[in-house]
């Protein structure tokens, strides 16, 4: 399988299982809990972009959340820009995802109190970067918006906040970026334009894109699709 110029996948799961105690109800039962993930195992190269796709239930979202660092895998291993996550406490993952990650949600998930050029800026803030009103100003003029500057969350449409999202996931050129339904809970004209807006951007940055999605067509548009039943990988392929 290719790899990352540095030598080693970007991003990686061996064996790969989660289970939840104490669940009752269900398929996938092991132990009196509920099995989520069984023994996903795959690897990209830097600049992949992977659709992960399957009914619901079928895993998806908890395999974005371990991916990233959110939770632990119960079996296997996961190893994020060289480094295993399963070695790193929680401080640990959250700074390699402050260096690494980018993150767009369904649901948006931008802050309220802040304007969009705050909300663009925090993560630059974070990274301690000089210049973050400069650079999340260009990004949001880049997504459209450089007459939304100052308008806060509640001010903008459902498309208009997926894009200042955008804007601040791709705010630190993340090494990986993780789109959890990204188009979800768009109109079809909104969710084309936020789709064409994640796929220029990553391009143009190289970043490596792992997308959720439900969406078939979405998923077309990704070099690669890993397909999800009742926990397990069914398919991997273009």
């Amino acid at each position: 399988m290719s790899q990352s110029p540095e030598g080693f996948p970007i991003l990686s799961a061996r064996g790969v299982g989660k289970q939840v105690a104490g669940v009752s109800g269900g398929s996938g039962k092991e132990g009196g809990g509920l099995t989520i993930l069984s023994d996903v195992s795959f690897e990209m190269a830097a600049g992949e972009s992977l659709a992960v796709v399957g009914v619901s239930g079928s895993g998806k979202s908890t395999l974005l959340g371990l991916l990233a660092g959110l939770d632990l895998p119960s079996s296997g291993e996961i190893h994020l820009a060289g480094k295993c996550l399963n070695r790193l406490d929680e401080d640990g993952r959250a700074r390699l995802r402050g260096a690494h990650v980018g993150f767009v949600f369904q649901s948006f998930q931008l802050l309220p109190s802040l304007t969009a050029l705050e909300n663009v800026m925090l993560p630059l803030e974070l990274a301690g970067v000089a210049a973050a009103a400069e650079q999340a100003t260009q990004l949001l003029a880049r997504v459209g918006l450089a007459a939304r500057l100052g308008h806060y969350p509640r001010q903008l449409s459902g498309g208009e906040q997926q894009r200042v999202a955008i804007a601040r996931a791709f705010a630190i050129s993340p090494s990986v970026l993780f789109a959890d339904e990204p188009t979800g809970n768009l109109d079809a004209a909104s969710g084309e334009r936020v789709s064409e807006l994640l796929f220029a951007l990553n391009a143009e940055q190289g970043t490596t894109l792992v997308l959720v999605t439900h969406d078939e067509r979405l998923a077309a548009r990704c070099g690669r699709t890993l397909r999800l039943d009742a926990g397990r990988v069914v398919a991997d392929g273009q």
